[in-house]
């Protein structure tokens, strides 16, 4: 299982990676909605996507409407740290839109786990 990391600030989508390389998941990436929908096409093993809500030319929301219109089956966490409104407003309408999962940024290691775990996911190496 491959997970996707859309998010456009390379520093935290860097962080995530490391957090995911080390529990064994096999990480892609992609700096937008735009980008992250091209690689959910190419790839038909992502089976799990963590989105950032703020993002350029496509923001997470209307990137989550979409991956779940191509695929219902494919788990969504959406990440935030805010905009215009504040995160927690962000991630009430991810969850509406269909986000399996939201949290505010910054967040630990142990609550993506945690998340990871409750959703289901298995990293590569453990299944």
């Amino acid at each position: 299982m491959q997970v996707l990391i859309v998010e456009d600030d390379a520093s935290i989508r860097r962080m995530i990676r490391k957090m995911l390389d080390r529990e064994g998941y096999h990480v892609l990436e992609a700096v937008n909605g735009y980008y992250a929908l091209k690689m959910l096409q190419k790839h038909s093993g992502i089976g799990l996507v963590i989105t950032d809500i703020v993002m350029p030319e496509k923001e997470g929301l209307e990137t989550i409407q979409e991956i779940k219109e191509m695929n219902p089956l494919t788990r969504i966490i959406a990440i935030s740290g805010g905009g215009k409104i504040d995160a927690e407003n962000y991630l009430v309408l991810a969850r509406h839109l269909g986000a399996d999962a939201t949290l505010s940024k910054p967040f630990h290691k142990d609550d993506l786990l945690c998340i990871l775990n409750d959703t289901g996911q298995v990293p590569a190496s453990a299944g």
